[in-house]
């Protein structure tokens, strides 16, 4: 990446946090979570007794990742969304018949690059091709294939609200193009309990998460924010079906960025994320809506978290 994309990519960082804070309620989005540091606390957080989707889903990874390999297919490129640190791919590469690529896609470059690194000496045969993007932003795919199949785990679809997830599962069938498929990580409803401590955990890792934008902020944007004086929130929203987390003010306060003065009351929050939750009939009808056929879906016992494979239809 060069200077004048560094430049963009914070002049535009600069933009939507002066906007969202600026906005009511406040609000920051949370792809500027994934700076180096943030991508650190994020692997940190799948650690977590508390935090189930990333154990869960690498539990269904591990049983079913033959079958998922069969529904990508032969030949096929893979690309990856919000890719990190290439864990959960890697039972799928291994169970892949000669993939004709590997284009994992993150916004954090530093953190993207090592990860591809590692990923090269474990599968030397394969063509790697990171890419820095936020990828719901237009990018450009490297390479040529018959067949793509975009990967998506986690849940981070479950950041997008309905609208804009919609969207991004309409650029993803357009991406892969008729025949194409995705696989998707989904986080299903459940007891709230569960949920709340997931974003809650006992040692503060995903507070620390929350509080680190603002410290990204002070370093790119020269903020002068006190961490500390913000109190990490989340819990579930039943109406939305969905966690919301929050940075709370602690007292009433004035945040400077650059020549610009924000005004904090005592418990005026920023909404920093949504991760909502979802019904897998209702999904299956979104995302036929979006052009994806839903044609096969494996999920745990206790039905906590879904891998879905759809095909982009014509």
């Amino acid at each position: 990446m060069n200077l004048a994309e560094v430049s963009i990519e914070t002049e535009q960082f600069r933009t939507d946090v002066l906007t969202g804070l600026a906005a009511r309620p406040k609000r920051l989005h949370a792809k500027y979570f994934y700076d180096a540091a943030g991508s650190g606390l994020f692997d940190r957080i799948t650690e977590l007794d508390e935090y189930y989707p990333t154990r869960t889903e690498l539990v269904i990874m591990r049983k079913h990742a033959a079958e998922m390999a069969e529904r990508c297919g032969s030949r096929c490129q893979l690309i990856e969304l919000g890719a990190g640190s290439l864990t959960k791919v890697r039972l799928l590469l291994n169970r892949m018949d000669r993939p004709a690529g590997f284009v994992p896609v993150d916004v954090s470059g530093e953190h993207l690059e090592a990860a591809a690194e590692a990923l090269r000496d474990e599968f030397p045969d394969l063509d790697v091709s990171p890419v820095c993007a936020d990828f719901t932003a237009p990018f450009e795919v490297p390479g040529r294939a018959t067949r793509r199949v975009v990967y998506f785990p986690g849940s981070t679809l479950g950041n997008f609200d309905p609208a804009d997830a919609d969207a991004l599962l309409r650029k993803v069938a357009r991406l892969v193009g008729p025949g194409g498929g995705l696989l998707l990580g989904v986080d299903l409803r459940k007891d709230p309990a569960v949920l709340e401590a997931a974003y809650n955990d006992r040692l503060g890792v995903t507070a620390a998460f929350n509080r680190n934008l603002l410290v990204r902020i002070n370093r790119e944007l020269g903020g002068e924010f006190d961490p500390a004086t913000f109190r990490h929130r989340a819990f579930y929203n039943r109406a939305q079906s969905r966690i919301e987390m929050h940075l709370v003010s602690i007292p009433d306060q004035t945040v400077n960025i650059d020549d610009r003065a924000i005004r904090f009351r005592r418990g005026e929050s920023i909404h920093t994320e949504n991760s909502y939750k979802y019904d897998l009939g209702e999904f299956r009808d979104r995302a036929a809506n979006c052009g994806l056929r839903t044609d096969a879906v494996w999920t745990d016992p206790n039905r906590y978290f879904a891998v879905q494979f759809l095909t982009a239809v014509a």
